[in-house]
């Protein structure tokens, strides 16, 4: 997707026409009721199967997740990084969500991650030791400011 100081209504269809023009797996648009969300968005959405959720008016917390989401990016990641393009925005906006998805604990899951990309753990006799022929790894994102750990089979 693009970005742009000063989005209309036919600019953010045009976007989403660009998003979703191949196969997707999304079934739901949930926006707010600003003007860029244009009945013709909703109806260009229903083309794509995509069926749209407005929140309610005059209802701040409605968008309480999205805000979240948001200040947590802003947060732990954009409060540490000056970006200097808008290409160099988007490349650490990308790399942010790829780590919030499967590297980043996330406490509603238990702690877990959204998109856990690891197999199982092995099993290990007390919780607190390394399982057998297993070593921790550790993966830095966005230039060391954040790091992924995980277990590897040590080679034999």
């Amino acid at each position: 997707m693009n970005a742009t100081e000063h989005p209309t209504a036919e600019w953010t269809i045009q976007q989403f026409r660009e998003f979703l023009a191949f196969d997707h797996p999304y079934r739901f648009l949930i926006h707010d009721r600003d003007s860029i969300f244009s009945p013709d968005l909703d109806r260009e959405m229903r083309d794509f199967g995509v069926r749209v959720l407005k929140t309610p008016a005059r209802a701040p917390k409605a968008n309480a997740f999205c805000e979240r989401l948001v200040g947590t990016m802003r947060r732990e990641c954009l409060d540490y990084l000056i970006p200097i393009l808008e290409r160099h925005l988007k490349r650490i906006l990308k790399e942010y969500v790829i780590h919030f998805n499967r590297g980043r604990p996330h406490s509603s899951l238990g702690p877990g991650m959204p998109d856990r990309s690891q197999t199982e753990l092995p099993a290990s006799l007390h919780r607190h030791r390394l399982p057998t022929r297993y070593r921790v790894t550790c993966k830095r994102v966005l230039g060391n400011l954040h790091h992924e750990y995980g277990l590897a089979e040590e080679a034999a």
